[in-house]
């Protein structure tokens, strides 16, 4: 076999279908957040796509707490958490996050795709018995953590109660059980209905593991995410959350009972394996925290934009999926389409969005996911909506009745 040959032929294939993944190469401006310049790309562009939901990558008192933790303590945290690499900053962080879930303790991991993995790795495959019941649209680090852990797996259909209740009744009573699903699904946007499905723990006996990463800090009192914003925090047995969306940084984490967040510290090979993060990063992130902990501003103001930008995709007849959550997608529905419209808004108009195609999403569902934030302004959604309805005509795409009101 010409292995070469072999990886040149796969990209080829990739490109075809317009499911290549090209990357802009970007470089943020301090304090300019969504600014940024792409080297190679147009130069000054608009980021439209940022998972840095709140801006606040570049907020004041993170960039503070960094600076000053740096200072203080040098690069790197010089080992895994085992060794050497436990620092002050790492224990201050998880206090915050316990304290943010109403949880006893809380466990940190280099990122949100570890966490999952590693957690949930460690649960499914150390209880005995234990089947895992995952939401059909579970993100790619959940399902490898459940198929990591060789578990006795059932999928049940998106955030379909019935279906749930049906694959519970079928597993004996008496065998250990975890329903493991999200609050909002980033692709589409939609929120789980957590109240219920707790309903169905609590009936069957099965524990309750929630990804809140699209969550946490953009709801809630607190910024706990959508469980605490329902007030069911204290009914979940794990929340993960991620720091390197709304709370700006890097990391990822689970908040639970002492005695849990302690079994998969001593088990998790994804945490006792791999070098702690900087105590920066670390000190950075609590800072995040600290501050939206007490600030209600970012949030309504990250709400107010996400309404009227809808509103104004509404005004003009772009499809997006109506959610209760701040995650638009703009529906394009073709590969090729959905790749030459990002290419030409990023040339022609200087507004990175990524385009998300298969795998990501099913075939035909094709898409451009908007995020806006609080720092986009009046002068950024304008440019949007025009480019956008620009390209639509261009491209021949279809429109909502609404674009002739």
């Amino acid at each position: 076999m010409n292995y070469q040959d072999f990886f040149a032929e796969e990209l080829t294939r990739l490109k075809d279908e317009g499911n290549y993944r090209h990357f802009a190469e970007l470089e943020r401006h301090n304090g300019a957040f969504p600014a940024a310049t792409c080297h190679n790309g147009p130069g000054e562009v608009t980021i439209w796509c940022s998972n840095d939901y709140l801006g606040m990558g570049q907020h004041p008192k993170v960039l503070d707490a960094m600076h000053e933790a740096l200072d203080r303590t040098g690069a790197g945290a010089g080992g895994t958490r085992n060794i050497s690499g436990t620092t002050h900053d790492h224990v201050l962080l998880e206090a915050e996050l316990a304290d943010l879930h109403g949880k006893e303790a809380a466990l940190l991991f280099t990122s949100g795709y570890v966490s999952n993995w590693a957690a949930l790795g460690t649960l499914c495959s150390r209880i005995p018995g234990l089947v895992v019941l995952s939401d059909a649209l579970n993100h790619a680090s959940m399902i490898e953590g459940i198929r990591h852990s060789r578990a006795q797996k059932v999928i049940w259909k998106h955030n379909d109660l019935e279906d749930l209740e049906a694959k519970l009744q079928a597993i004996p009573a008496n065998q250990p059980k975890l329903i493991a699903f999200e609050s909002v699904y980033s692709m589409d946007g939609d929120i789980a209905p957590i109240a219920e499905i707790c309903d169905l723990a609590d009936r069957y006996g099965a524990m309750t593991y929630l990804d809140e990463v699209h969550a946490v800090g953009l709801y809630g009192p607190r910024g706990g995410g959508v469980a605490e914003r329902e007030g069911l925090m204290d009914r979940l047995t794990v929340i993960e959350g991620t720091l390197g969306k709304a709370f700006g940084v890097m990391g990822g984490y689970i908040a639970s009972s002492a005695a849990l967040c302690d079994f998969v510290r001593s088990f998790a090979s994804g945490f006792i394996f791999t070098t702690a993060l900087p105590p920066a990063v670390a000190a950075g992130a609590a800072a995040s925290i600290r501050h939206l902990k007490e600030s209600i501003a970012e949030r309504q103001a990250h709400q107010d934009r996400v309404a009227e930008v809808r509103a104004r995709l509404d005004g003009i007849g772009l499809p997006h999926i109506e959610n209760p959550s701040h995650i638009i997608p703009v529906m394009v529905g073709d590969p090729v389409k959905c790749r030459f419209i990002s290419d030409r808004l990023l040339a022609d108009h200087g507004i990175y969005i990524q385009p998300i195609n298969y795998p990501t999403v099913p075939k035909g569902t094709e898409r451009l996911r908007i995020t806006p934030s609080p720092v986009h302004s009046a002068e950024d959604i304008d440019r949007l909506i025009g480019a956008l309805e620009a390209l639509w005509t261009e491209c021949q795409l279809a429109r909502l009745p609404m674009a002739a009101q």
